[in-house]
């Protein structure tokens, strides 16, 4: 059984970095393409990134290009969201999925971490 789990969340002031992690569990090999979503209170969930199996082609959403980062690390089956100069509006519960089933910048995957939050305070 395939299992996702975030951590890295937390408060952070404007300007500030964060570094999410998404430790995968339950998967033979390393051979899946993973995403990262965040969702604030009364919004729908939204694409953030993603990167395929091998870390060669990484995509972003326009908000985040330039000063988010994902990467991912198969010898421990771990994923992340590196985040510079987090803005207020970044505030947002941050979900590490795996298994796309779709285009990787849909919410289209097979596996879904349970989230970490993320605020940024002005």
């Amino acid at each position: 059984q395939v299992h996702l789990l975030e951590s890295g969340g937390g408060l952070v002031q404007a300007g500030g970095s964060l570094r999410l992690s998404c430790a995968a569990s339950g998967y033979a090999r390393s051979t899946y393409a993973m995403g990262w979503f965040r969702q604030a209170p009364g919004k729908e969930r939204e694409f953030v990134a993603a990167i395929n199996w091998n870390g060669a082609n990484t995509w972003y959403s326009d908000s985040v290009k330039g000063r988010f980062t994902i990467s991912r690390a198969n010898a421990k089956n771990t994923g992340y969201l590196q985040m510079n100069s987090l803005k207020p509006e970044d505030t947002a519960v941050y979900f590490c999925a795996a298994t796309a089933l779709g285009l990787l910048t849909t919410p289209n995957y097979k596996s879904w971490g349970q989230g970490t939050q993320v605020t940024v305070s002005p």
